[in-house]
């Protein structure tokens, strides 16, 4: 079994608009992955610069930094075993259009360019965008799963003669 690991994803601003954020919490809480890290924020054009910087000189470049500072996203750090495999499976192909049906993008969005939510796509680029959105002070890794907290709690009993 791989070891755990980290990945970066962001609601973004069509998620946001839509009331979507719950329902796409979700879908990652479901399939046992930790939110380590959440944040709502407006991204800036420098941030957004960022974060997209190798799209730079392309054609679509300018319409992607429109389109993320448009409105808040909301910024996850995710956590478990194959997280940035898992997850993008979760999220589906970038388009809806070749999303398999029951991933995020096939569910809530109709096309590429609001198509909901980003997810990275691996361990470097992970890193990447974390360190572009979170502090390390900003991730908090040292809470319990319920089943963790249910063993802890009963193992604490079990020692008090509870």
């Amino acid at each position: 079994m791989k070891p755990e690991e980290r990945t970066f994803v962001a609601i973004k601003p069509d998620g946001v608009k839509r009331g979507l954020i719950g329902k796409i919490i979700e879908r990652f809480e479901n399939k046992g992955f930790k939110i380590v890290g959440m944040k709502l924020l407006q991204v800036t054009p420098e941030l957004a610069a960022k974060h997209y910087e190798e799209h730079q000189g392309k054609s679509f470049y300018k319409r992607l930094i429109y389109y993320i500072t448009s409105a808040p996203i909301v910024a996850m750090v995710i956590q478990g075993y194959n997280a940035v495999e898992s997850v993008r499976h979760i999220v589906g192909a970038t388009s809806p259009l070749n999303a398999d049906v029951g991933t995020i993008r096939a569910d809530f969005a109709q096309i590429m360019e609001y198509n909901v939510v980003h997810a990275s796509d691996s361990i470097t680029s992970a890193e990447r965008e974390i360190g572009i959105y979170f502090k390390p002070e900003e991730i908090y890794d040292n809470w319990q799963s319920m089943q963790e907290l249910i063993a802890y709690d009963e193992e604490r009993y079990n020692q008090q003669g509870l």
